[in-house]
């Protein structure tokens, strides 16, 4: 399989394909990014690599209390240990930048969406910013991911209902779901309430079959759970908070 070099952004959440990524960049290595992005020709995709964190700090460590003159350098591996490919997950998903704008004072704004998976084989730190060596991974459907898909909408509307409920909010103005298989396990894998290595293991899933498979197994214990609970924090099943980096 081939492979190619992709810039690296590390955040502590997962990024799925086809899901929208807003991003708040202000660290002095992602600003870098993002000028070397913007000045590419405008047919040229403004691609980089998304990887959960595994081990470390998504912002870079500041040294509080140490004065201007004395405070470490922030790097492009700073927060992530001497071998930052042992601080991330290797499965991460390809980001796409549809829009970059830059503020006043130099941070940047920036909506993503994310496109394809690839394994990360090596992390490069001797730029400004880490780039990964990385393979894509195709998404394969597997057998049965049609009737699975079903399964899942069911399951997922009535996780809707149930969470809906114990936060007291209505599912009015709720969107259709997708219908075609992998578009829909991507979509409920970033909308269910779970932590990073549980939805990073739905990124990792071999084909969409198995990955609805085991929403399906998630969604209805979790159904089943927030039924015996008497109250939850509000949380929205869609939409994204940005992330600020």
């Amino acid at each position: 399989m081939t492979t190619a070099r992709l810039p690296l952004f590390p955040l502590n959440s997962v990024l799925f394909p086809g899901l929208v990524l807003p991003l708040n960049v202000f660290e002095q290595r992602y600003r870098a990014l993002m000028r070397d992005l913007s000045a590419l020709p405008e047919e040229e995709p403004r691609r980089f690599g998304v990887v959960a964190i595994r081990d470390g700090s998504e912002v870079a460590p500041t040294a509080p209390g140490l004065p201007e003159g004395a405070r470490p350098e922030p790097g492009p591996a700073s927060g992530f240990g001497p071998d930052p490919l042992k601080a991330f997950h290797t499965v991460g998903c390809v980001a796409e930048a549809a829009t970059i704008r830059e503020r006043t004072g130099g941070t940047y704004e920036v909506l993503a969406t994310g496109t394809t998976r690839f394994r990360l084989l090596s992390v490069d730190a001797s730029g400004p910013y880490l780039t990964g060596e990385v393979e894509d991974i195709a998404e394969e459907q597997g057998e049965g991911a049609g009737a699975l898909a079903s399964g899942v909408v069911r399951a997922f509307r009535a996780y809707q209902k149930r969470l809906a409920g114990a936060t007291e909010r209505t599912l009015a103005g709720q969107t259709d779901l997708p219908g075609e298989p992998s578009v829909l396990s991507y979509l409920v894998a970033a909308a269910a309430m779970l932590d990073v290595p549980a939805k990073q293991r739905l990124l990792e899933t071999p084909d969409t079959a198995t990955r609805l498979a085991r929403e399906l197994k998630i969604l209805r214990a979790e159904t089943a759970v927030i039924g015996k609970l008497p109250s939850l924090p509000a949380t929205d099943l869609i939409r994204q908070p940005t992330n600020p980096n």
